[in-house]
């Protein structure tokens, strides 16, 4: 007579959610369309990108203006 094999988890065997991780993100694979951000989490990332917007406004403003093509001097024939 064989021994059945322990199952260590029974979490692929629960069909209902139970808070556990693996659960949740299947559950958040299955209904993409009903997760969305916390409000306090999308505040925080449009005050970061404003951050960063003014950050990135005062470097280009400090940074020294280079010349791209500058004017080329008329050659002379020799």
């Amino acid at each position: 007579m064989t021994r059945r094999k322990k199952t260590r988890s029974l979490a692929d065997k629960v069909t209902l959610r139970t808070g556990k991780r693996k659960d949740f993100k299947k559950w958040r694979h299955e209904n993409p369309d009903q997760v969305t951000s916390s409000r306090r989490f999308t505040e925080k990332k449009r005050q970061q990108r404003k951050l960063q917007a003014v950050r990135k406004l005062a470097r280009q403003q400090q940074a020294p203006s280079i010349q791209v093509h500058p004017e080329r001097a008329p050659e002379s024939d020799d």
